[in-house]
C-alpha cells in the first residue's frame, strides 16, 4: 500500500501563486508515475499535470506555462508549484500515484478567489 498526503492548498487571490506538496509513503517501491488531479464542483475529476520518472512531464493544456510538476525521489514527494493562479483554477487537488495500482491522496483544496 501507498499512502499519499497533499499540503499546501489554501485561499489565494487571483494572479497570486500556490505550491502544493505530495508525500508518499509505506511500500514506495517503484512508483512510476506520480502527479496530480483536480476536481471542481459540479464537474469531473480531471488531469492537472504528471510527471513518469523524475523529468518527463505532461500538463493540462489549462495550465500550460503556468503551473510547474517536479518530483523529489529522495523525499519520495512530488510537487506542483502554481503561478497566475485564476478563479477557474479552484478545486479540490488530489494527489495521484501509480505502482501496481492506483493511488490518491485525500485531496487538498485551492480556492482562488478576490
Amino acid at each position: 500500500q501507498v499512502q499519499l498526503v497533499e499540503s499546501g492548498g489554501g485561499l489565494v487571490q487571483p494572479g497570486g501563486s500556490l505550491r502544493l506538496s505530495c508525500a508518499a509513503s509505506g511500500n514506495i517501491f517503484n512508483i512510476a508515475v506520480m502527479g496530480w488531479f483536480r476536481q471542481a464542483p459540479g464537474k469531473q475529476r480531471e488531469l492537472v499535470a504528471i510527471i513518469t520518472g523524475s523529468t518527463q512531464t505532461n500538463y493540462a493544456d489549462s495550465v500550460k506555462g503556468r503551473f510547474t510538476i517536479s518530483r523529489d525521489n529522495a523525499k519520495n514527494t512530488v510537487y506542483l508549484q502554481m503561478n497566475n493562479l485564476r478563479s477557474e483554477d479552484t478545486a479540490v487537488y488530489y494527489c495521484y500515484a501509480v505502482q501496481v495500482r492506483e493511488f490518491w491522496g485525500q485531496g487538498t483544496q485551492v480556492t482562488v478567489s478576490s
